[in-house]
């Protein structure tokens, strides 16, 4: 579908109800967005199901796009055990569909990507969005969260990784 040469990140924040995904790629003057959205399951479908149509949207979502790097969220703490264990098997859905790719896999937990791109790791959900309208030159902040969460994600790790640096926007090569 694109060409291979290109460089793109597929960033993954991690639901098993709701899923975010966002798909850059580095350019000149800014990074870009090529995709951004949520994968959804429906909670009264068995777990199996959910977990195999989970899976078979990040295998979609690689055969599609073709990452350099898959970046999935770190979650370290999670106040709700339920919660905990979806977010846990998806990431473990994405990390494992990657790395069957013969793709990078790398994580960063929300306070490293929310210092990088608002330079507070305590900012909350409409800065992060805001930010990411700003780095990728957005005229609407993208949204759900879970989406805008993604696309942090995958620009945390252009920031991070001077491997992928083409001529980076300004403002991102600055956080």
């Amino acid at each position: 579908m694109f060409a291979s040469g290109s460089v793109r990140i597929l960033g993954i924040d991690p639901g098993l109800t709701r899923c975010g995904y966002g798909i850059i790629e580095p350019g000149h003057p800014r990074a870009r967005a090529l995709a951004a959205g949520v994968i959804r399951t429906d909670k009264t479908v068995d777990l199996p199901d959910r977990l195999a149509m989970l899976q078979q949207e990040f295998e979609l979502l690689i055969a599609d796009f073709q990452p350099r790097v898959v970046v999935v969220e770190n979650v370290f703490f999670q106040t709700n055990v339920r919660t905990a264990m979806s977010v846990g098997q998806a990431s473990g859905l994405a990390l494992a569909s990657a790395r069957r790719s013969g793709i990078a896999v790398v994580q960063y937990t929300p306070n490293q990507v929310k210092q990088c791109i608002t330079g507070s790791g305590s900012a909350d959900k409409a800065q992060v969005q805001h930010m990411i309208a700003v780095l990728l030159g957005l005229a609407v902040a993208p949204s759900p969260p879970d989406a805008a969460d993604a696309l942090a994600l995958a620009l945390t790790h252009l920031a991070h990784d001077p491997s992928l640096a083409r001529p980076l926007d300004q403002s991102l090569a600055t956080i």
